[in-house]
């Protein structure tokens, strides 16, 4: 975190969770124009770094707006290499407004349990310091790790969405703050990929 940073860095037992920054672009395009993060998007892969850029901006006005937003993920003994993006944004999901839960990583950070580590954060800042009703995540059926990241957090599957032609129906998981003040704050694990 650079000292003009106006968030505060989230640390986890690995991770540290910060506010994205124009200077993360180059990181977010290739996350998300690699073939393999991408095998489970139903968005195209981006055209350009302007369209990447268009993202991170949107992602920066969250931030401003509301003072928290999907975070720049690094271990924290190299802060300076991003694993990904993830946490949690105001979306319209199923019709309705509310906190989506979203991750992406580089390939090569996957089946390590990062991505539930920073799950935990997110519902943490959620319900204990956004009191939110409940969090939402769309995530594609054959994507079985996010799937199963996401139970293991505590989401349900509650429906499908048909939102993107021509692409099978995303499926929408949701976790209630009624749910998650009944559920034990275990450490994450990791879904190794393919399982």
């Amino acid at each position: 975190m650079q000292a003009s940073d106006p968030w505060p860095a989230v640390p986890t037992k690995r991770l540290l969770l910060r506010a994205p920054q124009p200077a993360d672009l180059e990181a977010l395009y290739e996350i998300q124009s690699d073939p393999v993060s991408q095998r489970f998007s139903a968005s195209p892969m981006p055209s350009s770094r302007e369209e990447v850029m268009q993202q991170l901006d949107d992602w920066l006005g969250h931030w401003q707006a509301h003072e928290f937003g999907y975070w720049a993920i690094a271990l924290r003994e190299q802060p300076e290499e991003l694993l990904g993006f993830g946490g949690l944004m105001l979306r319209q999901v199923a019709g309705r407004q509310g906190l989506n839960l979203y991750f992406r990583f580089r390939p090569q950070a996957w089946g390590q349990g990062y991505a539930a580590e920073m799950t935990q954060a997110a519902l943490a800042l959620a319900f204990e310091q956004q009191q939110a009703d409940a969090v939402l995540a769309v995530v594609q059926p054959a994507n079985m790790p996010s799937r199963k990241t996401l139970e293991r957090a505590g989401l349900r599957l509650k429906g499908s969405l048909a939102n993107v032609p021509g692409q099978p129906a995303d499926l929408l998981y949701e976790i209630a703050a009624a749910h998650y003040a009944e559920m034990p704050r275990l450490p994450p694990q990791a879904t190794p990929f393919g399982a």
